[in-house]
C-alpha cells in the first residue's frame, strides 16, 4: 500500500469513526427510546452517518473539488447502500442465527463495511 493510499485510508477511518457515533447514537435513540424496529433504527442511523461521512470525506479525505456534487453524492450513497445491505446481512446472521448481542453484531458489521466502503469510494466515488 503506497503512502498516499495509507493516509487516505487512515483519514477515511477517522471520518468513519465519527460516523460510528452518529450511527450508533441515532440507532440507540430510535431502538431503545422510541422502540423502533431494530432494522429501521439501524438503517436510519446508518443513513445519517452516510450524509456526515460524505461531507467529511469529500473535503478532508479525498480533497474533492468535483462540481458534480449531486452525482458524486449519488455514487457515495450507492456504495453506502451496498454497505448497508452487507451491514444488515451480518447483523441478521449474527443476531438471529448465532444469537450474538445486537451491538456486538453491529460493531462487527461496521468493521467489515468499512473495508467495502473505502474500496468502493476510492475506486468509484472519488476516483480521479
Amino acid at each position: 500500500m503506497n503512502n498516499d493510499l495509507l493516509i487516505k485510508f487512515l483519514k477515511f477511518g477517522v471520518v468513519g469513526f465519527s460516523g460510528v457515533f452518529v450511527d450508533f447514537g441515532i440507532t440507540w435513540l430510535l431502538k431503545e427510546k422510541a422502540r423502533v424496529n431494530k432494522y429501521i433504527a439501524n438503517t436510519t442511523g446508518f443513513l445519517c452517518a452516510v450524509a456526515s461521512n460524505y461531507v467529511l470525506n469529500r473535503i478532508w479525505t479525498f480533497h474533492s473539488h468535483d462540481p458534480e456534487v449531486a452525482m458524486q453524492f449519488s455514487k457515495f450513497l450507492l456504495a453506502s447502500l451496498v454497505g448497508l445491505a452487507i451491514n444488515n446481512a451480518i447483523i441478521y446472521l449474527l443476531t438471529e442465527r448465532m444469537r450474538t448481542n445486537f451491538y456486538l453484531a453491529k460493531l462487527v458489521a461496521t468493521g467489515v463495511v468499512t473495508l467495502w466502503n473505502f474500496w468502493a469510494n476510492y475506486t468509484f466515488t472519488f476516483k480521479g
